[in-house]
């Protein structure tokens, strides 16, 4: 590892930097023992908090992770699939809300997304996806089921259509998409939606990716993302009536 620290940024920072890229480049492999802190305070030639403070930043990350006793210290953890959905989540969920993006941009790209997913399912998939997305239909179509419960089912069955591509990359790299981007949809257009539109729409693709039908399962995934452009059309021309008649009150 590079020990040579520039003076004029942050110490703990460029440390934790540097670890992390021995960590990626496998100089440091997954679940290795790093150095000890006042190891790593010798090679640095810094205090042992300043440090302690860089170890921290690597554990926010994920990257690490520490134990006690005579065996203890820091290791460099071994991230799973599931635990790393789990921060694309909470972050693409925090980049979306922070930013503000537009409903037709996370409509075009999360779809743009899902679609790419299509082929692989009905291919690939198992009896225990198709049961998943069964149940997800049934659940929607529960008497007296809540809108936040709808919208989390909605949630769970695309999960389960992207699971069923059987592809663990893929599967994380739609997390954000399916997980953080469709709530916030949702929050826009539950007021609006039909659900027993949305239960056909969902038994349809359901039904083509049980016949292994690529075709007719991209087909009704064009009108589920019709649908949607749909409601948010719907729900901006709401939004903008009270407005238009304020100005004509005045």
């Amino acid at each position: 590892m590079r020990t040579e620290l520039d003076s004029d940024r942050d110490y703990s920072q460029q440390i934790a930097r540097t670890i992390r890229d021995a960590i990626l480049d496998g100089q440091l492999p997954a679940d290795g023992r790093l150095p000890s802190e006042s190891d790593l305070a010798a090679q640095f030639n810094v205090s042992r908090p300043t440090v302690r403070e860089a170890l921290k930043r690597l554990a926010a990350q994920n990257l690490i992770r520490t134990q006690r006793g005579a065996s203890g210290g820091a290791f460099v953890n071994r991230l799973g699939f599931d635990e790393a959905q789990e921060h694309l989540v909470t972050t693409a969920t925090l980049l979306l809300s922070m930013n503000r993006v537009d409903f037709e941009t996370a409509c075009e790209s999360r779809f743009a997304l899902e679609r790419a997913c299509l082929p692989l399912a009905c291919a690939r998939r198992a009896p225990a996806h198709l049961a998943a997305l069964r149940a997800e239909i049934a659940r929607q179509g529960t008497e007296g089921l809540s809108d936040e419960d709808f919208c989390a089912s909605d949630v769970a069955f695309h999960r389960a259509l992207v699971d069923a591509a059987a592809n663990p990359v893929l599967s994380w790299h739609l997390a954000g998409a399916v997980e953080a981007m469709q709530p916030l949809m949702n929050m826009i257009t539950f007021t609006a939606r039909s659900r027993a539109r949305i239960i056909t729409l969902h038994q349809t693709l359901a039904d083509a990716v049980a016949a292994q039908d690529a075709q007719a399962a991209s087909t009704a995934m064009d009108a589920l993302a019709a649908y949607t452009l749909e409601l948010g059309g719907q729900i901006r021309a709401r939004r903008a009536r009270p407005a238009r008649e304020g100005t004509s009150a005045g």
